[in-house]
């Protein structure tokens, strides 16, 4: 069965165009505990057959079989795998056929691209020209290290152009809920540059500061190329009230995903 709870932001910008992204949420899976209920993440401690069952009923939602997806094993910072026909499959199940990196990028038909987050940002980014699609997760170090580009660049490698990209944001902490110290600052201000930095770090106590994790990666998208105009962004955020998980807010906890289709 398909999960119970209809998924949300499933990008306005998107809608008309041969491609479906949606986001899930934590509800409609078997997973219990700190996990309930669909839990799509293999490395928080949750049981991996409950895990594999999650992210079946999420991809159904997609129309769509675990054999037809890519799922990668995210490391934090900007690396990007080219995936078509021959890696569908891999890391559903398992993350020892998982390409480890932090976007996904296909030129495939039918092959369906994960993001997990839980106070990440995921990324859903299209070019609807050439039919290129990219999915991308970005947390601190993703952010500082221009992932989101990076994702940009590889689209671009299959006959994309960065200005014809449509980016949606997924869920992500609020900044007001982001409080980072002096080295992720740091980290921040070298990757950004520090006109961009100063826009996304405030100070909040002494040595330590908010990260607007959306507002970075939307500035790390328009130095790409991509038209402003073009990128979505819902604002909802993750934590306490919300449907996603939250790892500051509650630890352990599952993982949600940005789930994404050419058609």
């Amino acid at each position: 069965m398909a999960p119970t709870a209809p998924p949300t932001a499933a990008w306005a910008s998107f809608a008309g165009h041969r491609v479906d992204a949606l986001v899930t949420t934590r509800d409609g899976g078997v997973s219990g505990g700190p996990y309930t209920s669909l839990n799509l993440g293999l490395t928080v401690g949750d049981d991996p057959d409950l895990v594999a069952e999650n992210r079946r009923r999420a991809v159904a939602a997609l129309g769509l079989d675990l054999a037809d997806c890519v799922f990668a094993h995210q490391v934090h910072g900007r690396a990007v795998a080219v995936v078509g026909d021959a890696d569908g499959g891999r890391g559903t199940r398992t993350l020892d056929d998982a390409p480890a990196c932090d976007a996904l990028v296909t030129a495939t038909p039918g092959l369906g691209l994960a993001a997990l987050a839980a106070d990440c940002l995921t990324l859903v980014l299209y070019e609807p020209h050439v039919h290129v699609l990219g999915v991308a997760h970005a947390g601190w170090r993703g952010s500082a290290a221009r992932v989101a580009a990076a994702a940009v660049e590889a689209m671009a490698g299959l006959g994309a152009s960065p200005g014809a990209v449509l980016a949606g944001l997924g869920p992500a902490i609020p900044a007001r809920r982001y409080q980072v110290g002096d080295e992720v600052a740091e980290a921040v201000r070298d990757g950004l540059g520090p006109a961009d930095a100063a826009a996304v770090l405030a100070p909040d106590e002494p040595g330590r500061w908010t990260l607007d994790l959306a507002e970075a990666n939307r500035r790390t998208l328009v130095a790409a190329g991509v038209d402003p105009g073009r990128i979505e962004a819902p604002g909802l955020g993750t934590g306490p009230g919300t449907p996603y998980f939250s790892d500051r807010a509650e630890r352990p906890c599952g993982r949600f995903a940005a789930l994404a289709v050419l058609r």
